[in-house]
C-alpha cells in the first residue's frame, strides 16, 4: 500500500511547534510551493553532507530528486540502474516502494519495500552509499519479510536510533503499525526479533500504514497515515499522531487513548484543493 511519506523535515517543523500536548493546526496552512520535477510519490528526503537535498520515491527503480534550496527540484534518475534479482520474488515487474532514507556511522542507508498490491507477501530491503546520492547504491539484500500467514505487513519501513539500540517500524493494513529491532552493523532485524505492535485500528480492513517516528524532548512521535490514500478526489488520507516516553510504546494520543484502541490526534487531513 502506497502512503504519504511524512519527511523528516516536515516532522521536525512540526513538532518545533507542538505543545505539551499534540493538536492539529486548525488552521491547516498549504504545503511550501516547490519546482521543477514536483511529482513524487512516497518522498523520504534528507540533505547531504555535501550540501543540497535528496529525495527518493516509489516510482522508478526508487526515483531520485534533488535540489540545493528544498524548493527547486531537479529529476535524478533512479537508485539503482536495474532491479536486484530478488525483488521479482515479490512483484514480476521488480518495483519497489516507500523508501527510507537515514544516515549513521559514515553511510546513508536507504530501507524500502517491495510487494504486490492487496497482499502481505512482502519484504523490506536495504543498501547503503557513501554519499546517498543516486547510482551509488549497493544493495544488502531482505532485512525483514512477511508472508500471507502473518497478521502484519512488511512494507513502509522507518528506521530510528534510540537508546543505543536501532529500531524499524512499519506496516499498512492487516493488524496496522508493528516494530522490530535491528543490528546495527548489519541493518537487519535480529534472530528471532520479537515483532511489537505499535497502532491500529478497530475496524478491518485496519487502514492504518506509513508509520514514521522521532523524537522530540523527552516524547517519541509517532505519525501514521489513515484511510484511503489513492482513490483521487474521493481520498480519505490522513496523518494522525501519538507519543510515549518509550520507542516501543505503548503511544497515546492527548487524551490518553492508545493508538493500539484507535487512539491518535489528527494532525493533517485534505483541505481545500489539497488531498
Amino acid at each position: 500500500m502506497k502512503r504519504l511519506r511524512l519527511a523528516t523535515v516536515l516532522a521536525a517543523a512540526v513538532l518545533a511547534f507542538l505543545p505539551a500536548t499534540a493538536r492539529a493546526d486548525t488552521a491547516y496552512p498549504g504545503p511550501q510551493p516547490v519546482s521543477g520535477q514536483q511529482i513524487i510519490h512516497d518522498p523520504t528526503v534528507v540533505r547531504l553532507k555535501s550540501g543540497g537535498y535528496v529525495a527518493y520515491s516509489t516510482g522508478g527503480v526508487i526515483g531520485a530528486r534533488t535540489s540545493k534550496d528544498r524548493v527547486h527540484w531537479d529529476d535524478a534518475g533512479n537508485a539503482f540502474a536495474e532491479p536486484p534479482s530478488w525483488w521479482y520474488e515479490y512483484n514480476a515487474t521488480g518495483d519497489p516502494w516507500a523508501p527510507d532514507l537515514s544516515y549513521r556511522d559514515g553511510r546513508y542507508w536507504l530501507y524500502y519495500a517491495v510487494s504486490s498490491w492487496g497482499t502481505n507477501h512482502s519484504a523490506i530491503g536495504v543498501a547503503t552509499s557513501r554519499t546517498g546520492l543516486p547510482g551509488t547504491w549497493t544493495d544488502h539484500g531482505k532485512v525483514f519479510t512477511s508472508e500471507t500467514t502473518d497478521t502484519w505487513n512488511a512494507i513502509d519501513p522507518a528506521v530510528i536510533r534510540a537508546d543505543g539500540r536501532l529500531w524499524m517500524a512499519f506496516g499498512s493494513y492487516w493488524s496496522g503499525i508493528r516494530m522490530v529491532e535491528l543490528d546495527p552493523d548489519t541493518g537487519k532485524a535480529t534472530a528471532n526479533a520479537p515483532v511489537r505492535h505499535l497502532a491500529t485500528r478497530p475496524d478491518e480492513p485496519y487502514a492504518v500504514e506509513g508509520p514514521y517516528i522521532v523524537r522530540h524532548g523527552r516524547y517519541y512521535y509517532l505519525f501514521a497515515s489513515y484511510d484511503a490514500c489513492c482513490s483521487g478526489v474521493n481520498s480519505t488520507y490522513k496523518i494522525k499522531v501519538g507519543r510515549s516516553t518509550s520507542i516501543t510504546g505503548p503511544y497515546v494520543d492527548s487524551d490518553g487513548t492508545p493508538m493500539l484502541n484507535g487512539g491518535g490526534d489528527l494532525l493533517l487531513a485534505g483541505h481545500g484543493r489539497y488531498i
